[in-house]
């Protein structure tokens, strides 16, 4: 059996490194950094014994392990985790890539006074996304869900006295809170429906066992409810607009946040809670199309991006958004397969994007930048293949897996299929034009501060990540993850389409950037929708103009009824009501005898007035 041990103890080691780091260890640069190194190891160690003891049987073990925490009459709420081969997999993402952007860390950030604060945040999240995956039922997910959203807002906002990462940070925490609330109203509902088997439960065993009693239109809007979670935490259309701004955060953030753990979240929870969805056409046509519909916004955002980063965040978007496609074609192993080789080229790609902006003090316009590959050889060369990969350029990882999700487009829906293809084109293109502008051709013989390579601190998690990038497709990640499927055939069709247009797109990048122009060619090309893509669809303006105009009126009209009726009708009102009354009756209490003899007599008359009356 699976030792519950080892599962704790992976979920706990970053915890007891970011107390560590708070109690102990906030003026330590060295100590904070070993500390924090030193938890996310323990648990990835932790991980891989039990990705051994899992596999070491056919099939493999599934593991579930609970404590009691609330229990009363029609409600029971334990802590627990769920250790099954997609969770080892996630978790192996988590840790393993964490690992080595932790370690990355303690170069990047060796010169902020604040590094200690730094890792113990990084510690947290940590923590938080752990217990994502390990979680074994919906409050407890919906908990540690919540604290990855502090976390990330930590995070974001980390360099807070600067007003645009305290906005930033603010702005993901917002927009995530929206998102839940649909989450948390999702899992309410569910758990009121599961009771009409007479098994109310949040524990995701026992909801599998009774998903296919409780009325599929009931289960479509819960299913829907859940979603929203999804919609905020991978930043899906509508709710994407949070995730470029959170470039503002220090670099190692973004490689965390934005390529293994965060955004992963909700493609993981998908995949977790796949029970659910599998039976409600429904929904996962909804979830498709959302997912289809982020990946070509987030594409066509990226071609006109300047910042290195955010063009890396925008192909976060799109590749989110494929894989969000896929789930709703009913292909959780294929979304699941792009999440994991993912995560290793866009760890490495943020990862050399943070060590050429090490480099060059913290300049990110690629306009800015000019012949790096010779300057930094290794964060170049990382760089090429991580951009290779996510282009799906054979036989990288991501060849693989992006031409997994194509297939089953291809084969379920033409339009999907279509819009995936032209996302793919995309990608190549707004990669290819970063590719060129700032690692190719010479350096600027002119630069007083000219890029030199970064340390080995940081250039060995480079190093590592693209072996992982090489090698990702041949992994039998697809198997591991889902060991009851077959191994995923390649469509040597679909292959070739998706090839030759990686290709068509790179080709176009270089006919447009190989010689490196002096400002963008697109800025004239696309004329007046180039101003519209620069402004993010207005999404932003739009948001704004909600929240001054509409909510803020909505507000205001509000708190003018409850001024008028409640506080001035209701309160104020029953009180000058009470103080009247009392008034009046305190006059009858004069002190007089007789006048108490007049009105006993008087009352006397009146009772047995109505008594003859009655007679």
């Amino acid at each position: 059996m699976v030792s519950s041990q080892l599962a704790w103890t992976a979920l706990f080691s970053p915890l007891g490194a970011c107390i560590i780091i708070t109690l102990f260890f906030l003026r330590s640069k060295l100590l904070s950094s070993l500390t924090a190194i030193g938890g996310i190891l323990i648990s990835f160690v932790c991980c891989l014994l039990m990705f051994i003891q899992i596999y070491n049987v056919h099939p493999p073990l599934e593991f579930q392990h609970s404590i009691s925490w609330i229990r009363f009459d029609g409600l029971t709420i334990d802590l627990g985790v769920l250790v099954n081969p997609l969770a080892i997999m996630m978790l192996l993402i988590v840790t393993g890539v964490g690992s080595a952007i932790f370690i990355y860390s303690r170069g990047y950030m060796k010169d902020d006074p604040s590094m200690p604060r730094f890792f113990a945040y990084l510690s947290l999240f940590a923590f938080s996304m752990i217990g994502i995956v390990l979680s074994n039922n919906f409050i407890q997910l919906f908990m540690f869900w919540e604290l990855v959203g502090l976390s990330s807002y930590l995070l974001i906002g980390f360099w807070y006295e600067k007003p645009s990462a305290a906005d930033a940070g603010v702005k993901a925490f917002i927009v995530n809170r929206v998102a839940d609330f649909g989450f948390l109203c999702g899992i309410l509902f569910l758990w009121s429906l599961s009771g009409a088997t007479g098994l109310r439960s949040f524990n995701f065993t026992d909801l599998a066992s009774t998903i296919s009693t409780i009325d599929p239109n009931m289960l479509n809007i819960a299913g829907l409810l859940i979603f929203c979670g999804v919609v905020g935490k991978s930043a899906q259309v509508p709710l994407h607009v949070w995730l470029a701004d959170a470039m503002e955060g220090p670099t190692p953030v973004s490689a965390l946040i934005h390529a293994a753990t965060m955004v992963a979240a909700g493609i993981y929870l998908l995949a977790r809670t796949f029970f659910l969805f599998e039976p409600l056409t429904g929904a996962l046509t909804v979830i498709a199309y959302v997912g289809a519909g982020t990946a070509l916004i987030a594409a066509t955002l990226a071609v006109v991006e300047n910042d290195i980063k955010r063009i890396l965040a925008y192909s976060t978007l799109s590749q989110l958004g494929l894989m969000v496609m896929a789930v709703g074609l009913s292909g959780p192993m294929q979304g699941m397969f792009h999440l994991t080789t993912h995560a290793f080229f866009k760890a490495l790609l943020f990862l050399g994007a943070g060590s050429v902006i090490y480099a060059l003090h913290h300049e990110q316009n690629i306009w800015k930048m000019q012949g790096l590959l010779k300057q930094m050889p290794i964060t170049g060369w990382t760089f090429v293949l991580g951009t290779l990969a996510l282009c799906g350029i054979f036989p990288l990882s991501g060849f693989f897996s992006k031409d997994e999700i194509l297939a089953l487009a291809f084969e379920h829906n033409g339009l999907l299929y279509v819009v995936a293809s032209l996302t793919s084109l995309l990608t190549s293109f707004y990669m290819g034009r970063l590719l060129w502008v700032a690692f190719w051709g010479q350096p600027n013989a002119h630069d007083k501060h000219p890029a030199h390579e970064s340390p080995a601190v940081m250039t060995l998690p480079l190093i590592f990540l693209a072996i992982l990038t090489v090698t990702g497709g041949f992994l039998g990640i697809p198997h591991f993850l889902y060991p009851e499927h077959e191994h995923i055939k390649l469509n040597i069709r679909v292959a070739m389409i998706s090839s030759i247009v990686a290709v068509l797109g790179l080709a176009i990048s270089y006919a447009l950037y190989g010689k490196r122009p002096k400002q963008d060619p697109l800025t004239t090309k696309l004329g007046f929708f180039y101003t519209v893509l620069k402004n993010k669809y207005y999404f932003d303006e739009i948001y704004g103009w909600y929240v001054n105009t509409v909510q803020q009126n909505f507000a205001k009209m509000m708190a003018w009824m409850e001024e008028i009726f409640i506080v001035r009708f209701g309160v104020h009102g029953l009180t000058g009501i009470a103080k009247t009354s009392g008034d009046t009756l305190r006059r009858l209490q004069t002190g007089i005898v007789q006048f108490y003899a007049l009105t006993f007599v008087l009352g006397t008359i009146v009772i047995f007035f109505f008594m003859v009356n009655k007679l």
